[in-house]
């Protein structure tokens, strides 16, 4: 499994090479991209017969959740989960995967969202404004598609080691702009960041190795976080 991890950021690191070289503009965050695995996540709503109650949309720090938080993921077993996390995704690409079959033929309690760490750390040039606006699509489109679920919007995460990186800043400022676009689309927001975090904000390698991706524990924070908001949701 750990073989397998690699090869994802392998392939993640290769992802990073290539968008490098793509320039960007406000409308990249919100014109959907055929993304590769796609067909999986079809094939696999359509052998559960849709049975899933809690759908989870993401990136690659949904997607490890399975393997780099094996404990904690267990943990939401009984609102059997549906995680549609893909490796180095932005906005864009989860967009077109929500539009185009990933939400139908499924009858999910709650989606919970977290995206747009890829859009600020790929590309330089991307300004929050645009990420935000991206997951504002996204929302759009859960809420069309599955009107009877309810949505928990996540802050993106805080990356890089001290709370001084650019990074860190761009990120902290699309969560500002989050904030405002779950009040537009009423649904449920949180900014579990600081938990993650120690008190005068560094961001350990005990937490996320890579300042990125979280460890076990790491996971565990993020579900203890979680779980009441969501628990409340599956009801």
């Amino acid at each position: 499994m750990r073989r397998l991890l690699s090869i994802l950021c392998l392939a993640g690191s290769l992802l990073t090479s290539l968008a490098a070289a793509e320039k960007r503009t406000p409308e990249s965050a919100i014109t959907p991209v055929d993304p590769s695995r796609h067909s999986q996540f079809l094939a696999k709503i359509a052998a559960a017969k849709g049975d899933f109650d809690l759908v989870l949309v993401g990136d690659s720090i949904t997607d490890f959740w399975p393997w780099n938080g094996k404990t904690s993921y267990a943990q939401l077993a009984p609102w059997k989960p549906l995680n549609l996390g893909v490796t180095s995704e932005r906005t864009e690409q989860v967009l077109w995967r929500l539009q185009n079959g990933e939400l139908d033929n499924i009858h999910p309690k709650a989606v919970m969202v977290m995206i747009g760490t890829n859009n600020l750390g790929l590309f330089p040039d991307e300004k929050p404004e645009w990420a935000a606006t991206g997951v504002a699509a996204i929302l759009d489109t859960i809420k069309a598609k599955q009107p009877q679920a309810k949505i928990l919007l996540l802050a993106i995460f805080p990356r890089s080691e001290k709370p001084t990186d650019p990074i860190r800043l761009r990120v902290e400022a699309t969560n500002k702009l989050l904030v405002q676009v779950a009040a537009e689309k009423q649904v449920a927001y949180l900014d579990i960041g600081a938990k993650f975090l120690t008190p005068d904000g560094i961001l350990t390698k005990e937490i996320m190795e890579d300042f990125l991706h979280p460890h076990e524990r790491g996971y565990q924070i993020w579900l203890d976080a979680v779980k009441p908001t969501l628990a409340e949701m599956m009801r």
